[in-house]
């Protein structure tokens, strides 16, 4: 635990970096891609050449989320690691009569993040011990911890590592990362939501442009917006614990003896000093404050996202 403090000390106070390994990068290259990827994406990527989106069923299930970057004739989508090659397969078997391509260059771009109030010092760094060579795409982020999310292409990632290193960045383990993206109420896909997640439940509106031309299942998501008034059959929450211990994650959250929906994620926040984690409920049991439990007996009472005050989602992000 104390490898943990120190690195979110360092995260918290001055900058730390960590190879986002769970993360994969699609490319997509030709002169449709933007207008392509505006058909399928729930965000406006046209206006919005950094942003957060998803990919969804016509049903408005999400198939994944994903950061795109456009830049110099291409567009990077970073997804989760474990969906790449099968996503860039499904995604590239939707051109037609486009001009556009998908392949996974996972092997190829690396998603380094650097983050913390010294963040901006540790890529300077980097572009000052690399120099010219150096070209990478970037896009700020402002939660968990505000920083930037660099694209490295894997001949240069030892060189950019070392730089960090040497301008005195810490590095963040898994660990670390995972208790300051809880805390932030950030949910992961393939951990707190899925293939049966509608991004509303997740509240994801902030990958969703409520402006833009069609995209596929839209009409699911413009029809809780305006008829249900936003009203989802169940939403992401926080819960806290009682007792030091963090509880296993997967296990049923009763109300009352009956289930009412599954613990997802679960840490020892370092900044509130006890145990909390992420929830899918059902509507009913989601209200701040209603206190419910786990089958393994421990008692957990809901609450309000996120853990730690965190600012919006910016444009960037």
């Amino acid at each position: 635990m104390r490898a943990v403090n120190l690195a979110y000390t360092a995260a918290r106070k001055a900058f730390g970096f960590r190879h986002r390994h769970e993360q994969g990068i699609l490319r997509v290259t030709g002169a449709d891609r933007l207008t392509w990827l505006n058909g399928l994406l729930t965000n406006d990527v046209l206006t919005r050449s950094r942003c957060y989106a998803a990919w969804l069923t016509p049903q408005g299930r999400m198939i994944t989320d994903m950061f795109v970057v456009d830049r110099d004739g291409e567009t990077l989508l970073e997804v989760p690691a474990p969906l790449a090659p099968v996503l860039a397969q499904r995604l590239d078997g939707l051109i037609f009569t486009e001009d556009a391509h998908v392949v996974d260059a996972s092997a190829d771009v690396l998603a380094l993040e650097v983050c913390g109030p010294g963040a901006e010092f540790g890529v300077d760094a980097v572009k000052r011990s690399l120099g010219e060579p150096f070209s990478a795409a970037v896009r700020v982020i402002d939660h968990p911890l505000s920083g930037r999310v660099l694209y490295v292409p894997r001949t240069l990632w030892a060189g950019v590592l070392e730089s960090l290193t040497h301008a005195g960045a810490t590095p963040i383990d898994d660990e670390t990362a995972k208790i300051l993206r809880v805390e932030a109420g950030i949910p992961q896909f393939l951990v707190d939501m899925n293939e049966e997640t509608i991004p509303l439940e997740a509240g994801l509106d902030h990958a969703i442009s409520h402006t833009k031309g069609c995209y596929v299942g839209q009409e699911i998501i413009v029809r809780i917006r305006d008829r249900a008034h936003g009203r989802v059959a169940r939403r992401l929450i926080g819960l806290t614990f009682d007792g030091d211990g963090v509880p296993d994650v997967d296990q049923p959250v009763l109300l009352e003896g009956r289930q009412v929906g599954r613990l997802t994620s679960a840490v020892r926040s370092v900044a509130l000093e006890r145990p909390i984690g992420l929830a899918m409920l059902h509507r009913d049991a989601a209200a701040a404050d209603t206190v419910v439990s786990l089958t393994d007996g421990t008692p957990a009472t809901v609450g309000t996202l996120p853990f730690e005050p965190q600012p919006p989602p910016d444009v960037d992000t």
